[in-house]
């Protein structure tokens, strides 16, 4: 990739998430390029650091971006905000052409998991990147998937407090239901929960998704560790803190000695439980937010597809 194809992007929300999705694009050698840091609070960290970093930067919003003279080449914004307000911005972005990305749970597009189904969405206008524990193991949910059928999928997402801003709190139901979809609509689940727990421990700790998976009927446990961690090895290229916290385990329960669970009855088959571990790239917070850069990590990988696409598709020499 050579240095004068440009793409600018736009990161709207000054928080976390934002700056720390800020700090990749600028320490990247891919075609993301920084065309403007946009928040609503002019004393945010995140603003004085895109100053200070040479970046263009406004404190009123949506309505600050589209009016800077810098908007003219902005080819995609990053939607680092809360779920309600990225529905507020995607209805002042949808009459131009630029695309969204939007971090929030608000889900107005198609759910986004690069390693899994990246290649469907490369044309959306607006692509979901679903929720930090959905980047974590809607993965692990479709690896196991590939080798049996997924009656039941449940995640529960255990985040550091400090960690989660003001926006990752607003949104906590939202999660909930976007985490629980996408595993459904991008695992492959025909039924799936996910539970998220902000956890105060100080020192804080490093995020931990567990994922269990009722598999129907007979499975192949070689063939479904093989999936999950050649799909862990998939996602650690871009997520490099992610990994197995021990070897995948399996339970069986046969028609004899079945699992019962509340809602559906009597279940045989095997439940696969896999443990993560995500350390965060520490770009702007520390290691223990994993969380964020697994979000930001997926969605710099998914920008840089983006735009390589695009590019071929307007003929650009790549």
């Amino acid at each position: 990739m050579t240095s004068h194809h440009h793409w600018p992007v736009a990161i709207v929300g000054s928080g976390n998430i934002g700056t720390d999705l800020m700090m990749k694009v600028l320490r990247s050698d891919g075609p993301l390029t920084m065309g403007a840091m946009v928040g609503i609070d002019a004393d945010s960290d995140g603003l004085a650091r895109a100053k200070r970093m040479g970046v263009p930067t406004t404190a009123t919003g949506i309505d600050g971006l589209l009016a800077m003279p810098e908007f003219a080449d902005i080819k995609l914004v990053f939607d680092a905000t809360s779920a309600s307000a990225h529905r507020a911005n995607w209805a002042k972005l949808v009459g131009t052409d630029v695309r969204a990305l939007d971090l929030t749970p608000a889900a107005v597009g198609p759910y986004c998991v690069p390693v899994v189904n990246l290649d469907d969405h490369l044309d959306a206008p607006n692509l979901n990147m679903v929720t930090c524990g959905g980047q974590a193991t809607v993965p692990i949910v479709a690896a196991v998937g590939q080798v049996g059928f997924v009656s039941y999928a449940e995640i529960v997402s255990s985040i550091a407090s400090k960690s989660a801003g003001p926006g990752t709190r607003a949104n906590i139901d939202e999660f909930t239901e976007t985490t629980s979809a996408a595993l459904c609509a991008v695992g492959g689940a025909a039924r799936a929960r996910a539970v998220m727990i902000l956890n105060p421990a100080d020192p804080p700790i490093m995020m931990r998704n567990t994922v269990y998976c009722l598999v129907d009927g007979d499975a192949d446990h070689d063939a479904i560790e093989q999936s999950v961690e050649e799909m862990v090895g998939r996602v650690r290229a871009y997520v490099p803190g992610y990994r197995l916290k021990q070897r995948v385990q399996f339970e069986t329960f046969t028609a004899e000695s079945p699992l019962f669970i509340p809602e559906t009855g009597k279940f045989a088959g095997t439940r696969v439980t896999a443990l993560l571990e995500v350390t965060g790239a520490a770009d702007y917070l520390p290691a223990f937010a994993g969380n964020l850069d697994i979000m930001t990590a997926a969605a710099i990988t998914t920008a840089e597809r983006i735009a390589l696409h695009a590019k071929r598709t307007a003929g650009a020499p790549a």
